[in-house]
């Protein structure tokens, strides 16, 4: 019962939550900043009422030992939702962050030393190339609309730059896996402590974008208005609540999935989530997604389900299920 209420979270808020996010760039793409600093505050101040209990609570890992994570977490984060700004489109953002198994295991070889099967090397392979050939494409789209549209030849330069915030971004986020993955070693796993400090010490770096954050406000305030029982308000602040509340239930929903579910439940729900927002993205937003697209994105599933060795964990789950149902006969 536990799995099903936790998986069942998890597609609800994950999916929703990138709904949310496309209605508020598809408006303002220029909005990511804003939106990191509603989810970063929403989620900090959760976290001291109900995980620090009013700062009354006791640290297990110390303050200084977080900086670096701070610091990764907050520029992962930020170049993620900065990245629609520069003409990335929402199905090419879930599938180039779909990649991050690149990046982690080049991290991971780099600083950690360490060696993978050739199974594992192909996979990410695979991804690498699904994730290039999607970027390929894109870009051979957009540099063709900037070379029919008078005024548009900065466009691809744009969106080229955007590309290198995300894998700026992946770079990030790997090497940020890797230091959690040591402190959680020296420590012990304390994840909700984690997610307080990860998103409550940030807040004061986001003085940096006080003109950012003041003019996207404006622009949400001015935004066109939703009717609710005779009660209107700016549609782009009802998607930005919507965003962040949904943000909050994804990853509360994650958390709680990893305690009461397999690894290979996990797994799949996650990358279940995915393509689920994929479809919806495509299907519900109307973006474009021709055949090389849906190839390249099934290289990235295929792989990924390689990687982590969906079939062989699958294999072990029904070899586990056999003797509970000999028993049973007997």
């Amino acid at each position: 019962m536990g799995e099903l209420f936790g998986a069942c979270n998890v597609l609800t808020g994950c999916m929703l939550n990138a709904a949310f996010l496309e209605m508020l760039v598809k408006v303002d793409p220029g909005c990511g900043t804003l939106v990191t600093f509603a989810q970063f505050l929403f989620i900090a101040l959760q976290g001291f009422i109900f995980t620090m209990k009013f700062g009354t609570a006791k640290r297990h890992i110390p303050i200084k030992n977080y900086l670096f994570i701070v610091a990764m977490f907050f520029m992962a984060n930020v170049c993620n939702n900065y990245a629609f700004h520069f003409n990335i489109s929402m199905p090419l953002h879930m599938t180039f962050r779909s990649g991050s198994l690149i990046t982690n295991m080049l991290m991971s070889v780099v600083i950690m030393k360490r060696k993978y099967s050739f199974s594992k090397y192909a996979s990410v392979i695979l991804i690498s190339l699904g994730v290039f050939l999607c970027t390929l494409v894109t870009g051979k789209e957009i540099k063709s609309t900037a070379e029919a549209s008078a005024g548009s030849e900065d466009s691809f330069f744009w969106w080229l730059l955007g590309i290198s915030v995300l894998i700026f971004a992946l770079l990030v986020s790997s090497l940020l896996g890797i230091y959690q993955e040591k402190l959680f070693t020296t420590y012990g796993k304390h994840p909700y402590e984690a997610l307080f400090y990860t998103h409550a010490l940030p807040l004061p770096i986001f003085l940096i974008f006080y003109q950012n954050l003041v003019d996207h406000t404006n622009i949400a305030l001015k935004s066109d208005m939703l009717s609710f029982g005779g009660i209107e308000l700016p549609s782009l602040v009802v998607y930005l609540f919507g965003n962040v509340a949904t943000q909050y239930l994804c990853i509360s929903s994650v958390y709680y999935l990893v305690t009461e579910a397999t690894t290979l439940t996990v797994t799949l729900v996650l990358t279940l989530r995915k393509f689920l927002s994929l479809i919806i993205s495509v299907w519900l937003f109307q973006n474009d997604f021709s055949l090389y697209h849906w190839m390249g994105t099934a290289m990235v599933f295929v792989g990924t389900a390689i990687f982590t060795e969906l079939h062989k964990q699958v294999g072990l789950v029904k070899s586990e299920k056999a003797p509970k149902s000999a028993k049973k006969n007997k």
